[in-house]
């Protein structure tokens, strides 16, 4: 496909299996390659394919490093991205791990959005800081004090937009900017935009990170992570270290993430569409304090989110005023609306977000942190959106009526 066509077309045709003269008789799907070992026709082909891949080429040489359908998925997620190389993992975390253990060494430290997805400040407790690599948090829109955190040690500034909890959307380009006047790399968690709807190396970001677990997979059925790199030096450094440590996909989630980014432009419009009639509804509700929803025309970074995104989904936040127990009882009463982590999939999910959850984070209120003002987390399905609606509704009025 040429890059003129819109990506919407492209994600239709990227990853399906030539018909032409060579081939004239051809299967649209890209068939899952499963395999451990490559064969070659002879040394002089063994030892060409080492060439390419010791030049940073993507040669196939050995199952761990993928076949077509990994270097199929690739080219879907540089499409997605706008990147220039692409590297897979078996989640996204996997991808962060990948990434940040890639970029630094003992004694480098790193400066963080404070509102980083959870895990990454549980692989700074666990992994980094025993590496002796330091990480200091601040809030994202706080910009002297992200300058003031820079050291001499630091390589990487990392930060998420939207974050996962409280959909707080940061303005890359300022963040970029901080980046380049003190040489750093700049790493972003996209996994709420996952490329169609948010593309932050266009932005001024170096890598960004996907969890195609989320919308790219969109079916709750696989678990996957993608690391996407702006730069040959860059993408030669990550290229290293993840065969040095390992990383690898299955076949199978690779197949079914080609198979289900088909869908995901028409399951991301339905997902925003719904979820903004949720808004809508949860806005008319007496206990209602807060709408957390860039796309929401009453969110904080609503003006933000219209310069730089192309679109929304699903995930929203909401806070209650009431008690621990009234948010309990509500979340229990939901029906359609499953209890569970993730989000992304077809299904609607809900979560009780604790205040501990967020004391770290500058943005949440002091009323979230107190416990003052209780927080749900919805991610609204492609179910109906009047059942979904109704199924709020009768939750609120056992939880929050009386």
């Amino acid at each position: 496909m040429k890059k003129s066509h819109h990506l919407v077309t492209r994600l239709q045709h990227l990853g399906t299996l030539p018909c032409d003269a060579e081939h004239p008789v051809a299967a649209v799907a890209t068939p899952s390659i499963r395999t451990s070992t490559v064969r070659f026709h002879s040394l002089e082909q063994l030892e060409r394919t080492e060439s390419l891949r010791a030049q940073g080429e993507r040669a196939m040489s050995y199952g761990r490093m993928g076949l077509q359908t990994h270097a199929e998925l690739e080219q879907i997620f540089l499409a997605l991205e706008n990147g220039d190389r692409c590297f897979l993992a078996s989640s996204g975390v996997g991808a962060i791990s990948m990434t940040l253990l890639s970029l630094l060494s003992q004694g480098d430290h790193m400066v963080c959005t404070d509102n980083v997805y959870g895990p990454v400040r549980s692989l700074d407790e666990t992994i980094l800081q025993r590496m002796g690599i330091r990480s200091t948090y601040v809030g994202g829109h706080d910009y002297a004090a992200l300058e003031a955190a820079i050291t001499p040690d630091t390589k990487v500034l990392y930060a998420e937009s939207p974050g996962s909890l409280l959909l707080e959307m940061l303005d890359f380009r300022a963040l970029s900017e901080i980046a380049k006047k003190h040489k750093l790399i700049f790493v972003v968690d996209n996994t709420w935009g996952s490329g169609l709807i948010y593309t932050p190396l266009e932005l001024g970001a170096d890598i960004s990170i996907i969890a195609g677990t989320k919308y790219i997979g969109g079916h709750s059925d696989l678990m996957l992570g993608a690391v996407v790199v702006k730069g040959v030096e860059l993408g030669a450094r990550i290229d290293r270290n993840q065969y040095a440590l390992g990383y690898s996909i299955s076949a199978d989630d690779a197949w079914l993430a080609i198979r289900g980014v088909r869908t995901m432009p028409i399951r991301m419009q339905q997902h925003a569409a719904n979820a903004l009639k949720v808004c809508e509804f949860l806005s008319s509700l007496d206990a209602t304090v807060a709408i957390y929803h860039p796309a929401y025309p009453a969110d904080k970074h609503h003006a933000l989110w219209q310069r730089d995104c192309k679109g929304s989904n699903g995930l929203l936040s909401v806070a209650f005023k009431g008690s621990r127990e009234q948010a309990r009882a509500f979340v229990d009463a939901l029906a359609i609306f499953y209890i569970g982590y993730s989000w992304g999939g077809f299904e609607s999910l809900v979560q009780w977000v604790r205040p501990q959850g967020i004391a770290h984070h500058s943005y949440a209120s002091e009323a979230l942190r107190t416990g003052e003002h209780q927080l749900i987390r919805l991610h609204v399905g492609l179910e109906a959106v009047e059942d979904l609606i109704a199924d709020l509704q009768q939750a609120y009025d056992k939880a929050f009526g009386a």
